[in-house]
C-alpha cells in the first residue's frame, strides 16, 4: 500500500476522498447527500452549479461505491503513470462536470431528478485508457473471458446510447455516455502526442 500511494498519490487521495464522503454522507450526515445531489431543477434556478462536483463524491450505496473505487483503482494508476499527476487530475474534475451537463439539460424542468456518483469521472479515466491501449484486454465480473477493449468500448457505447433514450430507471446513462467520450476528447485537445499514438497502436504511421 505505502508503494501505491508514493507511486499514485492522485488516484490514491481520490478513492480515499470518495469513500470518506460517500461514507459519512450515508452514515453520519445524509443530510449531505441532498445538499450534495446535483439537482438540474435546482442547479439551472439556484445557481448551485457546484453539485457537478460535490455530487461526484457521494454514492446511493455501498454497491454503487465499490464498483466505481473498484474501477478506479485499477485503471487509476495505470493513466496516472502515463499522464502524470497534474494531467490526470484534471482528466478525473472535469469529467466529473463534463459528465454532469447532459443530465443537468435534459432534466432541467424536471424538480423530482436527482443524481449522484463517479461513474461519470471514472467513465474518462477507463475511455481515456481504452484510447491509449485499445488492444489490452479487459475483464468483465460477468463475462468470463478477456476481450480487447475496443471491443467493450464499442458495446459500451452502443449500449449508454440505446438506454439513455429510455424514460426508465435509475442509471444516470447520459453521465455515462458523456464521460466515457470526455475521456477520449481530453486525451486529444490537452494532451500532446495522443493521435500520434493511437495511429501507431493501430500501424497508420
Amino acid at each position: 500500500m505505502e508503494n501505491y500511494i508514493a507511486n499514485y498519490p492522485v488516484t490514491f487521495y481520490i478513492v480515499v476522498a470518495n469513500v470518506i464522503v460517500s461514507l459519512g454522507a450515508l452514515y453520519l450526515y445524509p443530510k449531505l447527500i441532498e445538499t450534495g445531489y446535483l439537482k438540474p431543477y435546482r442547479t439551472v434556478r439556484k445557481n448551485t452549479w457546484y453539485e457537478l462536483l460535490t455530487s461526484g463524491f457521494l454514492h446511493a450505496n455501498l454497491g454503487h461505491l465499490f464498483v466505481n473505487m473498484f474501477t478506479l483503482y485499477f485503471f487509476g494508476p495505470v493513466m496516472e503513470r502515463v499522464l502524470g499527476g497534474a494531467y490526470f487530475l484534471g482528466l478525473y474534475l472535469t469529467g466529473l462536470v463534463v459528465a454532469g451537463i447532459p443530465s443537468v439539460i435534459k432534466f432541467k424542468d424536471d424538480p423530482n431528478y436527482a443524481t449522484l456518483g463517479a461513474s461519470g469521472a471514472v467513465g474518462s479515466v477507463l475511455f481515456a485508457f481504452i484510447f491509449l491501449f485499445p488492444m489490452e484486454k479487459i475483464y468483465l465480473m460477468l463475462i468470463p473471458i478477456p476481450i480487447p477493449a475496443f471491443v467493450f468500448a464499442i458495446l459500451y457505447l452502443i449500449y449508454s446510447m440505446y438506454a439513455s433514450k429510455q424514460e426508465r430507471g435509475k442509471i444516470n446513462h447520459e453521465a455515462h455516455l458523456a464521460g466515457a467520450l470526455w475521456g477520449i476528447f481530453y486525451l486529444v485537445i490537452f494532451v500532446p502526442n495522443t493521435i500520434d499514438h493511437f495511429l501507431t497502436v493501430f500501424g497508420l504511421v
